[in-house]
């Protein structure tokens, strides 16, 4: 039933008294999680699933997180990976060797963490050594014409190296890789001979070069080692990893070219990319960074699904498709690599997609749903109110009052539009966090006060109100033709809502209508000259449909009347003025005047019920706003939907106002209820009249109209 909103009604009052703390920093004991923690408890359900997604550690369950912005997504899914890899195995090493086979790949081992550090270590060490005893180990082969020294220097070497590295005792590929490094060594150093020329110089500078000792280094791809390398220390956990910039390089890895490397061996030139550094832990994109690569992106998806198909890797030079190392990348050998992939993306990015590449998906089937709204609880304002605490630490920024954490979660329930539920966008609540403590520091308190959060959305506000306060003062000058005051036949005023991205606002705009005998029925001028969109244009066939069905006695209506959005040269769109052209038709067949202090929104269905529509509270605060400049008479105020009671959240000058009698809020169910108001008279009342004018106009028409035309139009 329709009824004026009382103050009470018109936001969400929430009590402080409610919270068993006086600031923030009382929520900070040791039983408080970190500001992850509390963020999981309003998406419980996207916990659960990312849980259970991290748990299944068989390949094929990768995880598809899908959320707007903001809501914690990847911040969230890195917290839960990382509590996932404390129950995982350690990760493994990988490093890749010389292939003394002489096949032309390079041989790629994974060893446990630490061990590959390790290695590396002891064949630098073995390298250092041989560089600076290969002087006298050859003069002592030329003088013994023995390889005695050599052989000699090469065991006492690899016994230090296998005692050092304890793991090679263990492992016969390391094992038949040190055979092969040594019997390498011996027949190369067997095969020198002194340079044969007489002007006394030795060509032993050619053997000391960078390309002969490169061939028994070892090229540490992955390195899971904590500290130095002679600690002996390894990383416990499986990794997580999260690419916030990929790219084919980034992801897959790549070649060095030779230039950059100078002499280096092929296998010293391979890079590692993040999947192998993810190797038996967890990765994390974002899908928005691909589709955002345009010169790559698609590529960037199909090596992707290459990899989740066939679960190996093959380093490539993926910065040319020709150049150095061509040749050998085609004999490059493959990695089996086993990562979880954790995809986040939002739910248009995902659907735009789904249809193109749905088998690329198909290895996604854990998907996580990040809710954009919570439900207001107990427990979700305690949540919050501990996410504010944590974050107040992290910020090092001053605590919060409990009549401050209450402003803060009116603002999270406003940027919902609704009173039974909160926003889930923990990057706006940071930030609004931030310009409130900064808004305390100004006055030098020690707590963040109520005062303080609201003086931070108020210089929000004005920062983001120059179009809104430019549109206001041209209806204020009279430039756009908005009346506030008095009663008008035919005329009333609408309620747009503008969004700007970085603004979002309301303002009244007038609707017109004229009626006159014809047979076009509802003209819109606006789709006439194709300034509107296709929801405007169904809201206007729903009201079209209402008429007929009201006045069926009188079908084919002969009517036509005509609608227009008053110096709009934008283009309108949205269904949310179908009740405000239905009220301002049936006052031009009426010939009934409408309170012009009232402003209307609402969208209608067939059968003349009133339905919700969306940026209700800047719509209000937005005509509020406009009368306050001309002037409260306390005749003025907005009529909207029953149904959009819940989504008030309006601004404190609104609510005040009303308290005082200078504004007025009313809510309408169907459309006798919003005309009674409009016009004080009743439904009844106006059909009645409206239908004397209707039956004018069908005399009209009979009288100067050919009875062939009259007869064509009744059929």
């Amino acid at each position: 039933m329709s009824q004026y909103l009382t103050p009470q009604q018109l936001t969400l009052n929430i009590a402080p008294a409610q919270f068993k703390f006086s600031d923030t920093s009382q929520l900070l004991g040791a039983q408080q999680g970190s500001a992850q923690h509390q963020a999981w408890v309003a998406q419980s359900e996207a916990k659960k699933a990312a849980e259970f997604g991290l748990a299944i550690r068989q390949p094929g369950f990768n995880l598809l997180a899908l959320g707007e912005p903001g809501t914690g997504r990847s911040t969230l899914m890195l917290s839960a990976m990382h509590e996932a890899a404390l129950k995982q195995a350690r990760p493994n090493d990988l490093v890749a060797i010389y292939p003394f086979d002489s096949n032309g790949k390079p041989l790629f081992l994974k060893m446990p963490a630490g061990v590959g550090g390790q290695l590396k270590h002891a064949l630098d060490q073995f390298v250092r050594h041989l560089a600076k005893d290969l002087p006298n180990l050859l003069e002592a082969r030329i003088k013994d014409h023995a390889s005695t020294a050599i052989l000699a220097f090469l065991a006492a070497q690899g016994a230090s190296i296998k005692s050092s590295v304890a793991y090679i005792a263990d492992n016969k590929t390391l094992t038949a890789y040190f055979d092969w490094m040594q019997k390498d060594i011996l027949d190369y150093l067997e095969a020198w001979q002194p340079s044969a020329t007489g002007d006394g110089d030795s060509n032993l500078e050619s053997l000391l070069s960078e390309s002969f000792f490169s061939r028994y280094r070892v090229n540490l791809l992955v390195d899971h080692h904590v500290g130095s390398l002679t600690d002996g220390q390894a990383n416990l956990y499986a990794p997580v990893i999260y690419d916030n910039d990929p790219s084919l390089q980034s992801l897959f890895g790549g070649i060095e070219s030779a230039a950059e490397s100078s002499a280096a061996p092929d296998f010293m030139r391979l890079r590692a990319g993040n999947l192998l550094r993810a190797d038996g832990g967890t990765l994390l994109l974002n899908l928005r960074d691909i589709l955002a690569d345009e010169a790559n992106g698609a590529q960037i998806l199909e090596k992707l699904h290459r990899f989740l198909r066939n679960g190996t890797l093959q380093i490539e030079d993926l910065s040319s498709s020709g150049g150095q190392g061509g040749g050998f990348v085609s004999a490059q050998a493959t990695i089996p690599v086993s990562v979880k992939l954790v995809l986040v993306a939002t739910r248009e990015d995902y659907y735009l997609l789904i249809d193109e590449c749905s088998d690329f998906f198909n290895y996604f089937p854990i998907k996580i749903e990040f809710a954009e709204k919570v439900k207001a609880s107990a427990e979700n304002y305690a949540a919050y109110a501990a996410f504010i605490a944590q974050k107040c630490r992290q910020f090092n920024c001053s605590h919060f009052t409990a009549a401050a954490v209450v402003a803060l979660l009116q603002a999270m329930h406003r940027l919902e539009e609704d009173q039974t539920r909160l926003s889930t966008e923990f990057a706006v609540l940071e930030k609004l966090m931030l310009e409130s403590a900064a808004a305390a520091g100004l006055r030098e308190a020690k707590l963040v006060d109520v005062e303080d959060v609201k003086a931070a959305i108020s210089r929000r506000y004005a920062r983001h109100g120059y179009i809104e306060g430019h549109m206001r003062d041209s209806i204020i000058d009279n430039e756009l033709m908005i009346t506030v005051q008095g009663e008008a036949v035919g005329q009333i005023n609408g309620l747009t809502h503008i969004d700007l991205a970085d603004a979002s606002f309301g303002s009244p705009i007038r609707i017109s209508a004229n009626c006159y005998a014809g047979r076009r029925d509802v003209l819109t001028i606006d789709r006439e000259v194709l300034m509107s969109g296709p929801t405007h244009d169904k809201g206007v066939m729903i009201l079209q449909s209402w008429l007929h069905t009201n006045f069926a006695k009188l079908n084919p209506l002969n009517m036509t009347a005509s609608l227009v959005f008053e110096q709009e040269y934008n283009g309108v769109d949205g269904d949310s003025a179908s009740c405000a052209e239905l009220f301002v038709l049936l006052s031009a067949l009426s010939k009934l005047a409408i309170k012009q202090g009232i402003a209307v929104t609402g969208a209608l269905n067939q059968h003349g019920e009133v339905l919700p529509v969306g940026g209700l509270n800047e719509k209000i605060e937005g005509y509020f706003r406009v009368c306050k400049e001309i002037g409260l008479d306390g005749q003025q105020g907005v009529l909207i939907p029953g149904r959009n009671m819940r989504h008030l959240m309006l601004a404190d000058e609104v609510v005040e106002a009303v308290a005082q009698g200078q504004f007025h809020i009313k809510t309408m169910n169907n459309v006798a209820e919003g005309i009674l108001h409009l016009t004080g008279h009743s439904l009844a009342e106006v059909s009645a009249l409206a239908a004397e004018t209707l039956v004018s106009f069908k005399l009209v028409l009979e009288q100067n109209l050919p009875k062939t035309t009259l007869l064509e139009w009744s059929r």
